[in-house]
């Protein structure tokens, strides 16, 4: 039988307050080029690589019963390969820190808020 809901994530939506804004700290946070031609509104999606959900940014900007609350547990983790540099880089974009680095056997994590208020999760997992 055909699937009617397929198993698979296509987007991760991050609900936002200035779009413009977002763009622009995801993509520092991420290494990527800001280009003001590129940003068009009133979402923005940031391909994270093949074979992966794309990280959509929304303010709702045609949606005048929205009310804009930023998440208060982790939406999502990010990977990194060092997780004192990740930490270091996201102290620097002037982020406030939920959670300090923890370290367990298999990972290590930290929490940190983007300019929105929302908490993301950056992890390293130990091989």
């Amino acid at each position: 039988m055909k699937p009617i809901i397929y198993n698979r994530v296509d987007t991760i939506f991050i609900h936002v307050s200035n779009l413009k804004e977002s763009v622009r700290w995801y993509s520092k946070l991420f290494g990527l080029e800001f280009k003001e031609s590129d940003y068009k509104g009133p979402i923005h999606t940031i391909d994270m690589g093949p074979g992966r959900p794309g990280l959509t940014l929304d303010n709702h900007c045609f949606d005048e019963e929205y009310k804009f609350m930023p998440s208060n547990q982790p939406l999502f983790n990010l990977s990194t390969d060092d997780i004192n540099i990740a930490y270091k880089l996201v102290k620097d974009m002037g982020a406030e820190i939920v959670t300090e680095i923890e370290t367990f056997p298999n990972l290590a994590d930290f929490t940190f808020k983007d300019p929105n208020g929302n908490i993301i999760m950056i992890c390293t997992c130990f091989t």
